[in-house]
């Protein structure tokens, strides 16, 4: 009797604690909307981040919502956007594909060096000795960070630069958030023409540490038939939404400081 009574008593509090449980959980239940598991499913999964919400569960509940835009996440791309708009029953807007740049081409060969930088191979850590080896205090130290963080394999060094593989870059932003020169940036993906440097110094100065920077020199400004360009802090820019990409600012720009994939299918096509 001695042990029959205390298994009875926590017996029958744990069928009181069950019961109590069951009751207080249908009582304080909180409805879901059944399309966040439908939008949940139809995303990659890639946890990427990119979106700007915690994973594609956040994003998901964040669609459903109405806090973001059915074509949030960029890892899908369009044929995600149209399968998750047919779950909201919305039309599937056409919608601009960005994807990140490294806004540098000063390789070893058209940088100069400040000094040969032998330690850890990060980009950060070299920047903090003097802003880098390279004599462009803007220019890409070619260490790899970048590459580090993409989990997408779509960054590559070469002779010292980052260069990005459009194709396979998802715009989830993780290599703009480690590069201490803040040199990648996301433009649009159709984008056929693109100012490759961020150096705001004189032409004088640029020319003296890189032979493919900008200049300043603003004939891309005054050739340019939409006026699309800007020019702020010795340094011209683009504005994507007038860019026609024409070519004629990369066909006139004297140091080639402006990237033009028009040139490379020119020359792929001889």
């Amino acid at each position: 009797m001695s042990i029959i009574y205390p298994i009875t008593v926590l017996g029958g509090l744990g069928l009181l604690f069950g019961v109590s449980l069951s009751l207080a959980s249908k009582a304080f239940s909180i409805e879901t909307d059944p399309r966040v598991d439908d939008v949940r499913k139809a995303l990659p999964g890639a946890n990427c981040g990119g979106c700007g919400f915690p994973g594609c569960d956040g994003l998901a509940s964040a669609i459903v919502a109405g806090e973001a835009p059915i074509d949030a996440c960029s890892v899908g791309g369009a044929p995600v956007a149209e399968v998750v708009a047919d779950i909201m029953g919305v039309n599937a807007a056409e919608s601009t594909r960005y994807v990140a740049t490294v806004l540098c081409q000063g390789d070893c060969d058209k940088a100069k060096q400040k000094y040969v930088y032998d330690g850890i191979m990060d980009c950060r850590a070299q920047n903090i000795l003097a802003g880098g080896s390279k004599s462009c205090s803007y220019g890409c130290l070619g260490c790899g960070t970048c590459k580090d963080v993409c989990e997408f394999d779509a960054i590559r060094i070469i002779d010292g630069i980052a260069v990005i593989d459009k194709d396979k870059c998802t715009s989830c932003k993780k290599c703009i958030g480690v590069c201490p020169k803040g040199i990648i940036e996301l433009v649009p993906y159709e984008q056929e023409v693109i100012v490759k440097c961020k150096s705001n110094e004189p032409g004088k100065m640029v020319r003296s540490k890189c032979n493919i920077g900008c200049i300043g020199c603003r004939i891309c400004v005054k050739n340019c038939p939409e006026e699309a360009f800007i020019f702020e802090n010795n340094l011209a820019k683009i504005d994507y939404d007038k860019c026609i990409n024409c070519g004629i600012c990369a066909e006139k720009c004297p140091t080639k400081a402006i990237w033009s994939s028009l040139e490379l299918k020119k020359v792929v096509n001889q």
